[in-house]
């Protein structure tokens, strides 16, 4: 139980920095609407492609949910996490995230086709997701 909450903690964390650098590159003109929102909009009933009421809040909480439960599936599989490891973990969600079950839904296309500049903030920022994640269970994990 310990391991799964010092997960949810570390992938609410580090969702707060993933979306940093998220805000960041829409700020930097290098996407457009945030993918979270996307995903949102395309679960509600109705056009996926036009804006929803409450899809802002539900997005949030689904970004922020998702994160967590992450972080708490990435705790329970590892013993003591490496940067390396949180960084490939964050690149491998995003990977199947991004190049499977969004496109899916159709709220974006995959990676494969997607505007570069997405692709970089994206990447980017499941990196930052990653290490962070990482780093915050280390700190809070039991010591050697």
């Amino acid at each position: 139980m310990r391991k799964l909450s010092a997960g949810a903690v570390g992938g609410l964390l580090a969702t707060g920095a993933m979306s940093v650098v998220m805000l960041a590159g829409r700020g930097m003109g290098l996407m457009d609407e945030q993918p979270p929102k996307r995903v949102v909009r395309a679960l509600l009933p109705g056009s996926r492609h036009r804006p929803k009421q409450g899809e802002r809040p539900l997005a949030l909480l689904a970004h922020f949910g998702f994160g967590a439960v992450a972080g708490s599936a990435f705790a329970l599989a590892t013993r003591r996490a490496s940067p390396s490891a949180g960084a490939a973990y964050g690149l491998a969600m995003w990977l199947a995230s991004y190049q499977g079950w969004v496109p899916a839904l159709g709220a974006l296309p995959p990676v494969s086709r997607d505007q570069p500049g997405r692709q970089f903030v994206m990447a980017a920022g499941h990196v930052v997701y990653g290490v962070t994640l990482s780093s915050t269970l280390n700190r809070l994990g039991p010591r050697p």
